[in-house]
This record gives C-alpha cells, structure tokens and sequence, in this order.
C-alpha cells in the first residue's frame, strides 16, 4: 500500500443515448481519456434519475429504458485532468461535469 496522495476525481453526468457522432458518447469519452495518458476511468449505469430536464429514467423490469443516467469517473492529477477538459467541451453538447479534490492510495500486490 502506497501513502495517500492528492488526486482529482472528474464525474461526468450523461445520458446512455448520447453520442459524439456516430460512437456513444461515454465509449468516445474513456477513449479520449486513454488517449490523453490519464490513470483511471470508469463507467457506471444507472438505474433511476434525471437531469435538467427533469425528465425521470428508470430501469423497470417490464419496459427497459434505452437512456438510463451513465456516471464516468475518471481519476488523475489536477494537470491531467485540466488537460482533457478542453476536449470533453467540445465533445460533451449537454451534462454535468464536478470535480474535487481526493486522496488516492494505490495498491500493488507484487509477491502472489
């Protein structure tokens, strides 16, 4: 176990139906952000929620909503995280985006 260290934390707040061009839109934002060198991303689906538009999904088990609430974590240093903002505001036409400041302790199992 490594000693904590100050990291950021990027949630991006989407839609599972958005898209950046032909591709869906959380599958072109993990990619650019591999592309951009950063440690860590994830995608998370939801199951219930709404934005801006008030509008309610929900995942029932009778009728399968197509654009459920995608969640995407990407963890870096604040400069990595700075560097990919500029690009996710030219790919991102309508969402949320915070970011805060974490600590970040990495595990390494070398011995197993």
């Amino acid at each position: 176990m490594h000693h904590p260290t100050e990291a950021q934390l990027l949630r991006i707040f989407i839609g599972e139906s958005d898209r950046f061009g032909r591709r869906l839109l959380y599958e072109a934002i993990v990619e650019e952000a591999q592309q951009h060198g950063i440690s860590g991303a994830t995608v998370l689906r939801g199951i219930m929620g709404f934005g801006a538009d008030k509008q309610l999904r929900m995942a029932k088990l009778l009728r399968l909503s197509e654009d459920l609430p995608i969640v995407i974590e990407i963890v870096d240093t604040s400069e990595r995280i700075a560097s990919l903002l500029p690009t996710l505001n030219t790919m991102i036409p309508k969402g949320l985006l915070t970011l805060e400041t974490i600590h970040c302790i990495t595990f390494s199992k070398t011995n197993m």
